[in-house]
């Protein structure tokens, strides 16, 4: 599943190369994908790409009108991967090979801007269709948006305000996982970011000692910001294989921890899993099966 740190190198990438571009086409093979539309999909085309940006998991294009009537006010088209959808761009200029797309084609936006031709083309890449769309007028009309909690690279988000999530019985990676509280964290980030802190995926957030969680808040922010980083600059098509060539335990089952050289282990639940080491987070526990995948 797509998480903040490829999404934000996404969205840079779409805003730096779409805005001010005009939507010349917009194909939407089937309504399934399409989830709320405040306007008509059609409505969309030649509005301007005003900007592309991020809340939490969900892409944001910002929509303007060109004319000054009833319709002027902006609309957003909002994206959601969910699970295994992704983004494929390309440059419709001579000489430059399109980028094949695989799997569940769920639509297909093209643009124009100063002279150069753009498609962009939104797929679903495994056997469950969870990609969708939404055209509204606001982006908190989404209720998966108007639901985020902070954002975790926010500067404004701090450790006082952290702390104050970590007071439930409900496990850490829970926590993390729980776009409710903490907008853009996943299932790979949050196995990363607890390898990282040193604790254990299963501990109880309220059972954490303040400095468990002033190692986590850090941990977190710098494991998200550098992943951020890394990513910079990079074209959609590299971004998934750079994040699995980035993952220390997340994916890594059965292979050497790059800390202490332990075997990372694996606790399976329904449709999902996590990754630990067991010397450098569980004191050397062998974990069994607890909860849901909703780490409660």
């Amino acid at each position: 599943m797509p998480e903040l740190p490829e999404i934000t190198a996404l969205t840079d990438f779409l805003d730096e190369q779409l805005s001010g571009a005009r939507l010349t086409q917009f194909q939407l093979p089937s309504a399934f994908a399409l989830k709320m539309a405040d306007i008509p999909h059609e409505s969309l085309i030649g509005r301007t790409v005003e900007a592309v940006g991020r809340r939490g998991k969900f892409v944001v294009f910002e929509m303007v009108a060109v004319s000054q009537g009833a319709d002027a006010e902006p609309a957003y088209l909002v994206v959601s991967f969910a699970k295994s959808g992704w983004l494929w761009f390309a440059d419709n200029q001579p000489d430059t090979e399109a980028t094949a797309t695989a799997g569940y084609f769920a639509a297909q936006l093209g643009f124009s801007n100063n002279g150069h031709d753009y498609d962009v083309t939104l797929a679903d890449t495994g056997t469950w269709k969870g990609l969708a769309l939404f055209i509204v007028r606001q982006p908190e009309e989404v209720h998966g948006i108007a639901e985020l909690g902070p954002d975790p690279l926010d500067p404004a988000f701090g450790l006082e305000q952290f702390s104050r999530l970590l007071t439930k019985r409900q496990q850490v990676k829970g926590v993390l996982k729980n776009q409710k509280l903490i907008a853009g964290i996943g299932n790979a980030y949050s196995d990363e970011i607890l390898h990282a802190a040193k604790l254990s995926p299963v501990a109880h957030a309220s059972s954490l000692e303040p400095e468990e969680v002033e190692r986590l808040f850090t941990t977190m922010k710098d494991i998200l910001a550098g992943a951020a980083r890394e990513f910079a600059g990079k074209l959609p098509d590299e971004l998934k294989p750079a994040k699995k060539a980035s993952m220390r335990v997340h994916g890594r089952t059965g292979e050497p921890c790059p800390v202490c050289g332990d075997t990372v282990r694996e606790v399976a639940f329904v449709g999902t899993s996590l990754q630990y080491c067991p010397t450098c987070q569980t004191n050397g526990e062998i974990l069994a099966k607890r909860g849901s995948s909703d780490g409660s």
